[in-house]
């Protein structure tokens, strides 16, 4: 009772404080001060977010088969072409925890390093990313150098300049320095780098905050200079990142020091007078956001997210451990906010921060703050963004990305085991200038039932455009399936693909292959019997023939090279209220709408493409491409009629193009039809209210 009490006061003291605290006129930099003081010292007055919704007896829909699967938007490594020169200078922030180290093996167990944390997280909540595990590079050991020049072969071929290395001093002891050395000793890495001094104490919250310290800092003026005098050995070497020709050295959180003009003066000095020269020091906005030279310094660097405004939103949230205390925000707000406060940055000296996505799960197990909703291709757009900011400025203007390697707090850029270099290829994307391919007629058909392809093949052929078949079959019928398509005269690639999800996984996989390949606009079609229903042909014909007999093929083509807006065209007649056909589908469409980020309340207005047979742009459902979505997501083949991922999916397709500000038609629009007001009763399927 008293422990509840003590809990209510301070909620209703600590908004009392807050709303004043907002109120109460200041500079930015005061009130991020303030904040952080506060935040240091009464982190556990901060109320606790929405709680989310707990299981009430119905299973969580994740299959938990395995951590590592691939997702259906895995990106394989792949050789490619930079412009040269590139157009912006992108620095990845690097973690250097990855060995061992005798103070680690002290504070959290022989052999620990930061993979202990990575591979100890579980999902949380339905669509929770966890646990976020390497691909390629595997569980590497940074004693060995082999690893570092693989990173930085990667780096480069993937558009990345620089690596800032974290790097970590009390007061003349040095953490976790091994891979700083070996870089510096090894000439032969090509790839240039800078230090930002993590000047935090470590504690055991893993965010210099509280008590339980583990080692601290000392500060005097001494230690002032044996710091730069160490750092110096990194400044001089050929590969130091240098910025208007200074070498650039980072502190993370400028504030913690005693006195930093002063400091900053000394290392200044000192720099002057032992041959390394004029230096910019620059200063991350991790927890405050002053004027540089305030503090002594040139510039400041973006740290998103840290001091993002984002409220939590959990409410809605379908947990997975019912005793969840964490915060889940959403990512896609970040970018604006951050290119937000850029424009306001006339003041001072700002390099743009781009964030690839973040999780502190592996810290912080079941309490974590989560930003959600995070995507590569959300990424790229942010960070070409950027590109194109810098490149309106003056002098140079690196870009930093938060980050290579934070694989515990879910931000990097090396590969991962579900999406594979997904967020390395968006990075060579963000600073290439590359046309997609010129949209072509690209039919995805999934073939099932055989003995109606034929048809299919020779309703397509009749429409006299040079088709691209991208024909999907099971193992068994691989054989007889390609024989009919020799036959066919069209152009085709056949996938060979297990039985499950019907045509919606097959269509999926194609689809995100399709989109790597720079493709623009598929139409989608299956060989749909609808055994169940006796008229299951007739709704098979129907769909087809609204969608490419006589001119409706090439003027859907026409449609969407003139209208760059327009995601996706359905065949009249068949698009569908989804308030009126749920049928057993309402739980999975709702949980899939939270993965995308659509409010489940805008859904009862939705419509959707019954019969899974339309035209799309590709990039019109990148994010349902890129939601991770796995093969084993998705029912094993029972003959269901309804209530699986895929009829889910289905109906998601339609609200996913909508969200992402797509515009849709029919056929009959396009061509100029008339159609009856309103949506007419639908024969081919029953309605049912949910």
């Amino acid at each position: 009772m008293s422990n509840s009490l003590s809990r209510q006061l301070r909620t209703t003291l600590f908004y009392a404080l807050r709303t004043a605290f907002r109120l109460t006129p200041m500079s930015q930099a005061t009130r991020d001060r303030l904040r952080q003081r506060f935040l240091d010292t009464r982190g556990h007055w901060v109320p606790e977010g929405p709680k989310g919704k707990a299981p009430t007896g119905e299973l969580p829909r994740r299959p938990y088969v395995r951590s590592d699967e691939r997702a259906i938007g895995y990106v394989p490594y792949e050789k490619g072409e930079l412009p040269d020169p590139l157009p912006a200078i992108l620095v990845a922030f690097y973690l250097p925890q990855f060995h061992t180290i005798p103070e680690n093996d002290e504070w959290w167990g022989k052999g620990f390093t930061e993979w202990r944390n990575v591979a100890r997280a579980l999902p949380q909540f339905e669509g929770h990313y966890q646990p976020k595990l390497p691909g390629d590079l595997g569980f590497y050991d940074l004693r060995n150098v082999e690893v570092m020049h693989e990173q930085a072969r990667l780096a480069r071929e993937y558009g990345i300049s620089a690596f800032c290395f974290y790097f970590y001093w009390f007061g003349g002891k040095t953490l976790l320095e091994t891979p700083l050395r070996n870089w510096l000793n090894d000439k032969s890495i090509d790839l240039k780098f800078c230090l930002c001094w993590a000047n935090e104490k470590w504690t055991r919250t893993w965010d210099g905050r509280g008590d339980e310290i583990l080692i601290d800092q000392k500060h005097s003026p001494e230690d002032d200079i044996a710091f730069i005098e160490h750092v110096a050995e990194y400044m001089r070497d050929p590969r130091y990142l240098r910025v208007d020709g200074k070498p650039v050295l980072l502190v993370y959180r400028p504030g913690l020091l005693p006195d930093t003009a002063t400091t900053t003066e000394r290392w200044r000095h000192w720099c002057r007078e032992n041959g390394v020269g004029e230096i910019q020091l620059s200063y991350v906005q991790s927890f405050e956001r002053p004027t540089p030279a305030s503090l002594g310094f040139d510039s400041a660097i973006q740290f998103p997210p840290n001091l993002s405004s984002i409220s939590t939103a959990s409410d809605d949230i379908q947990l997975i451990n019912p005793n969840y205390a964490g915060r889940i925000r959403d990512w896609r707000h970040l970018n604006r906010e951050f290119e937000e406060s850029l424009s306001l940055s006339k003041s001072y000296k700002l390099f743009p921060g781009v964030n690839t996505g973040w999780d502190n799960e592996p810290r912080r197990p079941g309490c974590a703050t989560t930003y959600a909703l995070s995507a590569p291709f959300r990424y790229e757009r942010w960070l070409r963004r950027s590109v194109e900011w810098t490149l309106q400025q003056q002098g140079q203007t690196p870009i930093f990305i938060n980050a290579w390697n934070e694989w515990a707090e879910g931000a990097f850029l090396e590969p991962d085991a579900r999406f594979g270099y997904a967020n390395l290829a968006s990075t060579r994307a963000a600073l290439s200038k590359r046309e997609p391919n010129p949209i072509r007629p690209i039919a995805v058909l999934h073939a099932w039932h055989l003995d109606v392809l034929p048809e299919m093949l020779s309703q397509l052929r009749e429409c006299e455009i040079p088709w691209q078949l991208e024909v999907s079959t099971t193992p068994d019928r691989a054989q007889s399936a390609e024989a009919t398509l020799r036959r066919c005269g069209l152009k085709y690639r056949l996938h060979v693909l297990e039985n499950r999800g019907r045509d919606i996984l097959p269509f999926l996989q194609i689809a995100a292959r399709l989109l790597q390949e720079g493709e623009q606009l598929i139409l989608k079609l299956h060989t749909k019997r609808s055994l169940h229903r006796k008229d299951g042909d007739d709704w098979r014909r129907e769909l087809i023939l609204k969608l490419v007999s006589g001119i409706r093929a090439q003027t859907t083509l026409d449609a969407f090279s003139r209208d760059t807006a327009l995601g996706l065209v359905a065949p009249e007649g068949h698009v569908q209220p989804m308030n009126y056909y749920w049928g057993a589908n309402a739980l999975a469409v709702t949980q899939l709408a939270r993965q995308l980020g659509l409010s489940p309340k805008v859904l009862s207005d939705s419509t959707f493409v019954s019969g899974s047979m339309f035209w799309v742009r590709l990039q019109a459902i990148r994010p349902l491409l890129e939601i991770g979505l796995t093969h084993s997501d998705f029912e094993r083949e029972t003959s269901q009629v309804d209530g699986t991922m895929a009829h889910a999916i289905e109906r998601i397709i339609a609200p996913c193009v909508a969200a992402e500000d797509w515009s849709w038609a029919t056929v009959a629009n396009l061509i100029g039809q008339t159609t009856p007001d309103g949506i007419a009763e639908y024969k081919y399927a029953k309605p049912s209210r949910n």
